[in-house]
This record gives C-alpha cells, structure tokens and sequence, in this order.
C-alpha cells in the first residue's frame, strides 16, 4: 500500500485512498468515500459514505464530512468544523441520500477550526472562512468570512494573508481584481 490507516481506524469496502495519505487514529472511512493522494485526516475524522475528498487536503481532528460533501484539491478543515447534509432533520422522518444536499468546496479554500458550513451551498476558492463562523450561502472566491451568520470581513491572498484595500497581499506580492462571482489574481505584475 502506498497510503497509511492507523490500525485503530476503519476503512469500509469500496473505499479509494490516494498515494500518499494519511489516516490517523479513530477515523471511520464509509463506503464509496474517495480520498485523494497526499491528504492528512486526523484522529476522530469520519468520511461518510460517497464523499469525494480532492488532492493534499488536511483535514484536522474531529471532523466529520458527511455524504453529499466535496472537497476539491488542497482544502483545509481545522479542528471540530462541522458539515451538515439535510436543512430539516427529523429521526422520526428520515429522508436518506434522495434528500441530502450538496456541499461543495472548492480549491484551496479553508475552514477554521468549529466553524459550521450549512449544506446546499458552495465556498470559492481559497475563500478563508473564520474559526467559530456559521456559513449559510455561497461564499465568493478569496472571500474571508466571519460571524454569525457568516459575513464578509474582506479578502485573503491565496497565501493566506489577508488583502489590503487595494486587493494587493503585503506577504506575497501578489495582486487582484474584483470580478464576478470574487476575485481573480492580475496576471503580469
């Protein structure tokens, strides 16, 4: 095998996991879930069934992506974020995967450890979503959220830093422009 499971962990049949992944101790891997190569799940992390997990994710411990999540390619989770799957959860009625929506985040983005992504939406990418933040609509790309409800604060490079007034990272160099749907990086600067 060119990937690591703790011996604690489980991983279900029908389960992809990329060259170079780690899973470490107390992870359950569901059935159908898809990992990419060189990502790193910490301890307590649950991939519910068919979830789709991109290249070099981190995903930290306590996490738990539930079916109808995607996580394009270098996406961070911090510690305890939570993903949700159905807007109007009843035991007594449940409406199994026909009635889950879709969550989808895209590349680079990162979530901040306790946040809380709504189901049915999607983060832009390298979109940088604050710790402790309740994210309930669609995030633009490089946009950085914070609150509760989530709202947007500003900008962040993708980097990481957070931008200036002029679109402009002071820790990288590099420069953007507002277009439609966030931000898109100048090219030629």
């Amino acid at each position: 095998m060119d990937w690591y499971v703790h011996p604690s962990s489980y991983v279900d049949d029908d389960v992809i996991i990329g060259k170079d992944t780690k899973v470490w101790h107390f992870c359950h891997i569901q059935g159908g879930a898809r990992i990419g190569g060189g990502c790193s799940l910490g301890q307590n992390v649950n991939v519910s069934n068919n979830v789709i997990i991109g290249n070099g994710c981190k995903i930290q411990n306590n996490v738990s992506l539930y079916e109808g999540v995607t996580l394009e390619d270098h996406v961070f989770c911090g510690p305890s974020c939570v993903f949700t799957n159905d807007l109007t959860p009843r035991a007594k009625y449940p409406k199994g995967k026909a009635g889950y929506l879709k969550t989808l985040v895209q590349e680079g983005a990162s979530i901040g450890a306790n946040a809380t992504i709504v189901c049915g939406i999607t983060i832009g990418k390298w979109a940088l979503i604050g710790s402790g933040a309740v994210v309930t609509k669609d995030v633009p790309d490089y946009a950085l959220m914070v609150g509760v409800p989530a709202q947007q604060k500003g900008w962040a490079c993708e980097c990481g830093s957070v931008l200036d007034e002029n679109l402009h990272c002071k820790s990288c160099s590099r420069q953007y422009e507002q277009k439609t749907g966030g931000l898109v990086e100048r090219q030629g600067n």
